[in-house]
């Protein structure tokens, strides 16, 4: 089996046993799948992925044990993500488990020699190929507690304000997105004005909670999702930190939800994946929002201006409106057709 990325065809070609390894927060590459190890990730399409093929694949934030005779740390573009996987592997793993660190020198892994060094750790160069590189250490107790990295504070809206738990990895980490801000002006116009109740909605790409805890708090009957369970953590914590209630789910979009419906869908969908563009996950949201949506529900999302949406909600919903363009952000609704049967 031939590795298909970059990092992996780096790490194929070097003299090493790599059965029973870690690796930890991948991409996707059957090279990786075709071996003998084990998967450390927060994304749960790629953990889905490996359980589909009866493969072990744990998230950070199970409360797995772990002692593999190795590690790879697959270096991601968030330098702040990359240095709390360090910190988690060090928190975690057997002090001397060897650990190897690999990335696209675009994607910054030329910085892990400074962030080895300011936790004292030893570090040497492997080998470097495919415009990738590839370094050697070996992990020990650094004293420093990997929960460190959560980071709370206050969002503004209006007359309302909601505590907001952040971690690096999570969309619009330690502030608030100008495109939430925006949907969030128009909610209470399209979404909660006239109702007596908003019934069941769906937040989807829920990121920090910043929209699922706003829902709560307007009586919805909230379920959030997330592909990354670094934001589902952090939905849960923010919701627990403004005394709000709701469903929290790691899904690849729709996958976990089963047949489920909703009064509303609302979300802020992301669009890049690492440095790349991935309409993929959007398009899911938006094709398939009315096989979740009641007769007459509504999906509301805001998106770049740029971005080619219209095209997919004239598809999926034969029609759609735009509520607020700032020639950065658009934000659009389209209602699921009620039977006339």
């Amino acid at each position: 089996m031939s590795a298909e990325t970059p990092v992996c065809q780096l790490l194929a070609r070097q003299n090493a046993d790599y059965r029973g390894w870690l690796w930890v927060a991948p991409p996707r590459d059957t090279w990786l799948e075709a071996g003998e190890g084990s998967l450390l990730s927060a994304d749960q399409g790629l953990l889905a992925a490996w359980w589909d093929h009866g493969l072990p694949a744990h998230s950070p934030f199970e409360g797995v044990e772990l002692a593999p005779p190795g590690a790879v740390l697959f270096w991601p573009k968030s330098h702040a993500l990359g240095e709390w996987w360090l910190l988690w592997l060090c928190a975690h793993l057997p002090p001397g488990t060897p650990l190897q660190l690999v990335g696209e020198n675009q994607g910054g892994i030329k910085r892990v020699l400074k962030a080895l060094a300011a936790l004292g750790l030893g570090c040497r160069k492997r080998d470097s190929a495919r415009r990738c590189g590839l370094y050697a250490t070996r992990l020990d107790r650094v004293g420093i507690d990997p929960d460190e990295a959560w980071t709370a504070f206050e969002a503004n809206l209006g007359n309302d304000t909601l505590r907001l738990v952040s971690h690096p990895g999570v969309f619009g980490h330690g502030k608030l997105d100008d495109g939430t801000r925006l949907l969030l002006e128009q909610l209470p116009r399209h979404l909660t004005e006239g109702r007596s109740a908003l019934g069941d909605v769906l937040d989807m790409g829920c990121g920090d909670g910043i929209l699922a805890a706003w829902l709560a708090r307007q009586g919805a009957r909230v379920t959030a999702v997330d592909v990354t369970h670094f934001a589902v953590e952090a939905t849960r914590r923010t919701l627990a930190a403004n005394g709000l209630e709701g469903e929290v789910v790691a899904s690849d979009v729709y996958s976990a939800l089963g047949g489920r419906r909703f009064d509303a869908i609302v979300s802020n969908p992301p669009f890049h994946q690492e440095r790349a563009i991935d309409y993929g996950p959007a398009g899911r949201l938006i094709l398939e929002a009315p096989d979740h949506l009641r007769p007459g529900g509504q999906l509301l999302l805001v998106a770049n201006a740029f971005l080619p949406y219209p095209d997919l909600l004239e598809r999926a919903f034969g029609g759609f409106e735009i509520l607020a363009d700032d020639r950065r952000f658009r934000v659009y609704r389209a209602v699921k057709v009620r039977s006339t049967a």
